[in-house]
């Protein structure tokens, strides 16, 4: 009976360790396309003056730097977890400090690309006006200032509560460690929801003001009908975004059942959403398709 249990673990143990692995190499996989596309994007706004001047693409590259780096430092970490590797503390903080900045940045700048189609559809004669190069980059700068504003307070609380000499030690790298009193845990919460619902407000009145011109005009070939498409692809990002907050409850509840279930929450709540930027917004437009051609014709 006792060998039975023995080889009855050995082999679960071993099935989990391929799915993890599987897992593992699907996500590094579709980080490589995600590179792929992204470079290519990159490649097409760098060298085109006109579409580097659009507000439209200006906020979409930002956003697809922003994801890149985001995901660089996630995959990371998630590595650094499943393969119990211990890094100093001041690393780690300012790994973990970057990616929950960098998290609600994308969520910021969904909804900037979502007034952006709002003006360009409701106000096209102050589009040009409202929307400039200048602007975008003053509303990013914007974006990544709300974004870090509120880990100041998050970190006064760490350091009244956290043991001595803990920023000279070394540790497992997870953002719940740094988590040292329950101010921290309401603070963090509250930021999370305030950010999702006046994000997801947004969107949701960007989009029907849109839909209304769109209905109006009639015709599914309007620019107006587009930029309702557009902003229903945002929504849709930003509720991938949020089924990331279901991460931390599958990781206290199914740890002990699901040898996986890390890299699983990695992959699919953090990783998927930013994956299918390039295709929603890059390969999808019109004019990163024509340039897309163009190279594959050149080569």
């Amino acid at each position: 009976m006792v060998n039975f249990t023995e080889v009855s673990n050995k082999t679960n143990n071993q099935t989990a360790e391929i799915v993890r692995s599987s897992l593992l190499t699907l996500m590094l996989l579709s980080f490589c396309v995600f590179i792929y596309f992204g470079t290519i994007i990159l490649h097409i706004f760098f060298t085109t003056p006109h579409v580097r001047e659009n507000a439209r693409y200006i906020l979409f590259v930002h956003m697809l730097i922003n994801d890149t780096l985001l995901l660089s430092v996630v995959i990371f970490l998630c590595l650094v977890v499943i393969y119990v590797v211990y890094i100093p503390v001041p690393i780690c903080y300012a790994l973990v400090t970057f990616s929950i900045s960098a998290f609600r940045v994308t969520a910021y700048n969904l909804a900037i690309m979502s007034l952006e189609r709002y003006f360009a559809i409701c106000y096209p004669l102050r589009h040009a006006q409202v929307c400039t190069m200048q602007r975008s980059l003053l509303v990013m700068g914007v974006m990544w200032l709300v974004s870090i504003t509120p880990l100041l307070p998050d970190f006064i609380a760490m350091c009244y509560s956290m043991p001595k000499n803990f920023f000279s030690t070394s540790l497992i790298c997870q953002w719940s460690t740094f988590a040292m009193n329950s101010f921290q845990v309401t603070l963090r919460s509250l930021m999370e929801i305030t950010t999702f619902i006046l994000v997801g407000l947004v969107i949701l009145y960007t989009y029907v003001k849109v839909m209304v011109v769109a209905r109006k005009i009639g015709s599914r070939r309007s620019t107006a009908f587009k930029a309702e498409k557009t902003v229903l692809l945002h929504a849709f990002q930003l509720g991938l975004c949020m089924t990331s907050f279901s991460s931390s409850f599958t990781n206290a509840y199914l740890r002990d059942y699901f040898y996986f279930i890390q890299i699983t929450n990695c992959f699919v709540f953090m990783c998927i959403p930013r994956f299918i930027s390039p295709l929603i917004y890059g390969v999808r437009d019109e004019v990163f398709r024509k340039y897309i051609r163009k190279m594959n014709f050149s080569v």
